[in-house]
């Protein structure tokens, strides 16, 4: 039973390591900065804001990381309150 009640909290732990992000500036921050912090991000999307900045200028608001190819709404709802911008 404690091994249960061991493996258990361990895969709670795992599971909110994996859904909680972390406030991230995408005007400044690294491609491997952005994918690390939000979820639905990986890499390859991370370099895409970057490539999308640098093109394009420093995002004015959050919800303009929609115009990135490969982040939809979704990806911005899951993570709006973590896309910092100044």
């Amino acid at each position: 039973m404690k091994t249960i009640t061991t493996l258990a909290a361990l895969a709670a732990l795992v599971i909110s390591s994996v859904t909680s992000a972390a406030p991230v500036n995408i005007n400044t921050a690294s491609a491997s900065e952005i994918a690390e912090a939000l979820n639905g991000v990986g890499l390859s999307k991370a370099q895409a804001i970057v490539d999308y900045r640098t093109a394009y200028g420093m995002f004015n608001r959050p919800d303009e990381i929609v115009f990135v190819r490969g982040i939809g709404e979704a990806t911005y709802e899951d993570n709006k309150d973590d896309i910092l911008v100044k």
